[in-house]
């Protein structure tokens, strides 16, 4: 069932209403979901998957997936860490072995992917 334009609406003011200090409130966001639940108005489960997609959306945007070829040592992970922290302000971070990378690394932060690994490389090639 395609979202109307109230309940986009009206779960964007919603979400907009859990941000505090520009960051998503978790004791809000929680208090928004029980109350539309509790209450159920008009179009509330299509309000409610919409605001479940804006904070997943949300999340992604600070969270960052970091695969790397080999191990990477503690001092190199808090390194990328510190590093990514400085750009785009706190986050968190994930570090992932994926050896089909053949060498190099693979940032996702949100939308964005940094891919800094051979195996995107001899694609890269393989496609030209």
């Amino acid at each position: 069932m395609k979202l109307s334009r109230e309940a986009r609406r009206q779960s964007k003011d919603l979400f907009e209403m859990a941000h505090v200090d520009g960051r998503l409130d978790e004791n809000r966001l929680r208090s928004i979901f029980d109350e539309i639940a509790t209450k159920k108005p008009r179009n509330y489960i299509q309000m409610l998957k919409f605001l479940t997609r804006l904070v997943r959306l949300e999340v992604s945007k600070y969270h960052a997936k970091i695969q790397s070829a080999s191990p990477l040592t503690e001092v190199k992970a808090r390194e990328i860490q510190a590093s990514l922290t400085e750009k785009f302000g706190r986050i968190t971070a994930e570090f992932h072995h994926t050896p089909d990378l053949i060498g190099g690394l693979r940032i996702q932060l949100g939308s964005n992917v940094w891919d800094g690994s051979i195996k995107s490389r001899l694609e890269a090639i393989k496609q030209s």
